[in-house]
């Protein structure tokens, strides 16, 4: 088999290059899934929420795509049809400490374009009766849910039905051979352009080109909650009630989202995880579960706030711990009304072993016939139309 260009993963950025290549004209374009489902991963684990750009630092590529995407995926969920919640979301102050980060991430959100505005505790009660905070709150009026699993499942059928795009799931990369063939479980692929958007495996294909050495993947398992349905607080609740995060890091924190279908989880966590696909509490651990234990134990060392949060974080596992954390934001939480949810996923968070620190905007390199895109964190899902825009124009 050859390809114009050779995409290695079927999540929501592998297919959305690959819709922007052919909207550009490419004409022979191949995408392998190592799965034999769409959003087995990240993609199809996400919250939905389409973000607006309000946390990230201005000018950082994390910027310069989220609110665009926004736009962009609002857009085509529309006119396929997608189920699509503008409900906007509120950022609240447990305490006064927090805010100093809400003028932050006010000033952040200016920069970036996005449509915020302060409102009073009075406010907040008309746009979300039920979260509390310390005298004002930020509103973002853009912020959206999305079906994550119905977008791929759309972009897919239309990329197939061009013609001009094959789709292969259950077709795990394996290695290089020579400059121009990949080496695949289905077989050898012969290529023009190379793309990696393998998500929590795209350091390890970026290796096997000889670049990005000294970056690693750091897993970390976000566990979710769900508000009984028949709680008063899941009908109180209209869109999503966000904390004040810690800008160090880029975790968002727990926090309540009413998806498309009107339920309501309460979630993620941030625990380090000891495997790039640790979802269960054993399942997903293997053979490199030491090296990234290594990689833990070297930010721990390194970094104070990265130790306080991996020894606070794996105390959200037990339910007194992850209640605390949730009652902080609203009104009405009862403990009874969380109930535990299937929903878990993996947060693939590159680390710059050089500098011992996380990083904090996506990445992409290119060099020669290959292009990385490394670091595909949140808000990848909302970024991605926009961020396609941009990796296709740099081939």
């Amino acid at each position: 088999m050859k390809a114009e260009v050779l995409i290695v993963g079927g999540g929501i950025v592998g297919l959305t290059i690959a819709r922007e290549l052919l909207n550009r004209g490419y004409e022979e374009i191949v995408v392998i899934e190592k799965e034999k489902t769409l959003g087995a991963h990240a993609s199809g684990r996400n919250s939905g929420v389409l973000h607006a750009g309000v946390y990230y630092t201005p000018e950082s590529l994390k910027a310069r795509s989220c609110l665009r995407g926004n736009q962009l995926m609002k857009e085509y969920c529309r006119s396929k049809g997608i189920p699509l919640k503008e409900t906007g979301k509120v950022i609240v102050a447990a305490n006064e400490r927090d805010l100093e980060c809400l003028e932050e991430l006010f000033k952040r959100a200016v920069a970036n374009g996005a449509s915020v505005e302060w409102v009073s505790e009075r406010e907040l009660s008309e746009i979300e009766p039920a979260a509390k905070t310390t005298d004002k709150a930020i509103y973002v009026r853009e912020t959206s849910s999305v079906d994550p699993k119905k977008v791929l499942k759309a972009l897919c059928e239309d990329l197939e039905t061009s013609k001009k795009v094959k789709v292969l799931l259950g077709c795990a990369f394996k290695k290089l051979k020579g400059s121009s063939t990949a080496v695949t479980s289905q077989g050898e692929i012969r290529f023009e352009r190379f793309i990696n958007a393998a998500g929590a495996f795209s350091d390890k294909v970026a290796h096997i080109f000889d670049l990005a050495k000294n970056y690693r993947l750091v897993p970390f398992k976000g566990i979710y909650w769900k508000v009984k349905a028949d709680h008063p607080l899941a009908r109180a609740i209209k869109g999503h009630i966000y904390p004040a995060p810690d800008l160090r890091y880029p975790f968002l924190g727990v926090h309540f989202s009413k998806n498309v279908y009107d339920e309501v989880f309460v979630g993620p966590t941030a625990i380090p995880a000891f495997g790039r696909e640790h979802y269960g509490k054993l399942r997903g651990i293997d053979g490199e579960a030491p090296l990234i234990l290594a990689r833990n134990a070297m930010l721990f060392m390194e970094d104070t706030s990265f130790r306080k949060m991996a020894l606070r974080e794996p105390m959200k596992y037990f339910r007194p711990f992850f209640y605390r954390d949730a009652e902080r934001l609203v009104k009405g939480l009862t403990y009874d009304a969380l109930v535990p949810s299937s929903k878990v996923g993996i947060r693939p968070q590159l680390v710059d072993l050089h500098q011992k620190k996380l990083v904090m905007d996506f990445l992409v390199i290119q060099d020669g016939r290959s292009l990385h895109v490394l670091n595909p964190i949140s808000p990848a899902f909302t970024a991605s139309m926009d961020l396609a825009e941009k990796i296709v124009s740099m081939l």
